[in-house]
C-alpha cells in the first residue's frame, strides 16, 4: 500500500479494499534515507492500525541496498541504510522488514553469501532488543542476485550470529522464476518439502502472492495479476488451502493501476479459493 500522503493514508487505503494485512515502504523507496520519523507520526501510524481490522502490517525495505556488494563503499551505504529501515520499523511497530539480501556482481555466491551474513550481524550488534525481525525474500536469481536457492537462503542465516532474528518471505513469482514447479499438486509439495528439509517450514512468517509474467526458470523478476501469468490459480489454492501456513500473512505485489479496482480483484479471486 502506498505512503503518498503520509503513513496513516496506507492504513486507510488497504482498510478501503479489505486487506487483514498490509506491506509499506516507510519512506521512499528509492532513496538512501529520508527525514527521520517523528514520535507524533509513528504514534499517529500505530493509532490508526489499532482501530482497524489490519491484523500484520510490515515494511520493505529500499530497493537501493545491497548487503551483498563488494563495493566497500556501497556496502558500508547498504548496512548504514538497512539499520535506518530497522528504526523506522521498530518505531512504527512493524513485524518484519522484508529484504531481497542483494548481488555479488560478479565475486562469487560463496563471497557474497558471507557478506550478507556479516552485514546481518553489523545490524544486529547496532539493534539490541529490537522486536522487528528481518525477512529474507525467496527472489528469481536475476543477474547475480542471491536468495533464489533455498541452500543459499540457508547458508545466510547459518552464518549469522543471531540468526533467530531472521525470517524468510516466499515470492511465488519468484519462486517459479527461479526454477520450483509449484504449479501441481505433487510439483507444490516437492517446493515446500524442499524448503522445509533444507530451511524449515517455521522459517517462512511471511508471502507475497504474485503471479509471474515470466516461465519456469526464467530467472527473471516480473509479476502478474493472481491466474493471468505462468502460475495460475492451482497454486494458490493449494497455499491457500495449507494448514501448515494459517494465519502467516500474504500481501499482493501485483501491478498497480489508476485506482485500486485491481487490488480488489486480486483479493476478491484468492478469497473465492479458500475451502
Amino acid at each position: 500500500m502506498s505512503i503518498a500522503g503520509g503513513l496513516t493514508r496506507a492504513v486507510e487505503r488497504g482498510c478501503a479494499v479489505g486487506c487483514e494485512a498490509i506491506q509499506i515502504f516507510t519512506k521512499n523507496s528509492n532513496q538512501w534515507r529520508a527525514k527521520p520519523l517523528t514520535d507524533g507520526e509513528a504514534q499517529e501510524f500505530r493509532k490508526e492500525l489499532a482501530k482497524e481490522k489490519i491484523q500484520f502490517a510490515f515494511a520493505h525495505d529500499s530497493y537501493l541496498i545491497n548487503l551483498a556488494s563488494p563495493s566497500e563503499d556501497l556496502l558500508g551505504r547498504s548496512r548504514e541504510a538497512f539499520l535506518d529501515e530497522m528504526e523506522r520499523a521498530e518505531k512504527l511497530g512493524l513485524r518484519f522488514v522484508v529484504l531481497h539480501p542483494g548481488a555479488h556482481l560478479g565475486t562469487g555466491e560463496a563471497a557474497g553469501i558471507e557478506r550478507i551474513s556479516r552485514s546481518f550481524d553489523w545490524i544486529f550488534e547496532r539493534t539490541p532488543g529490537y522486536r522487528v525481525k528481518v525477512l529474507i525474500e525467496t527472489t528469481a536469481g536475476q543477474g547475480t542476485n542471491l536468495g533464489h536457492r533455498f541452500e543459499q537462503i540457508r547458508d545466510m542465516m547459518d552464518g549469522v550470529r543471531e540468526n533467530d532474528r531472521l525470517g524468510v518471505c516466499v515470492d511465488t513469482c519468484h519462486l517459479l522464476a527461479a526454477g520450483y514447479d509449484l504449479r501441481t499438486k505433487a510439483g507444490y509439495e516437492k517446493t515446500f518439502d524442499d524448503f522445509d528439509r533444507i530451511v524449515g517450514l517455521k522459517r517462512i512468517l511471511a508471502f507475497h502472492l504474485n503471479d509471474s509474467k515470466k516461465p519456469l526458470g526464467s530467472r527473471v523478476d516480473r509479476h502478474e495479476h493472481i491466474g493471468k501469468g505462468f502460475l495460475g490459480l492451482e497454486p494458490f489454492r493449494l497455499l491457500l488451502n495449507d494448514s501448515r501456513f494459517k494465519g502467516v500473512p500474504m500481501v499482493l505485489e501485483t501491478p498497480k493501476g489508476k485506482d485500486d479496482t485491481w487490488d480488489r480483484e486480486n483479493l476478491r479471486l484468492l478469497r473465492s479459493l479458500l475451502q
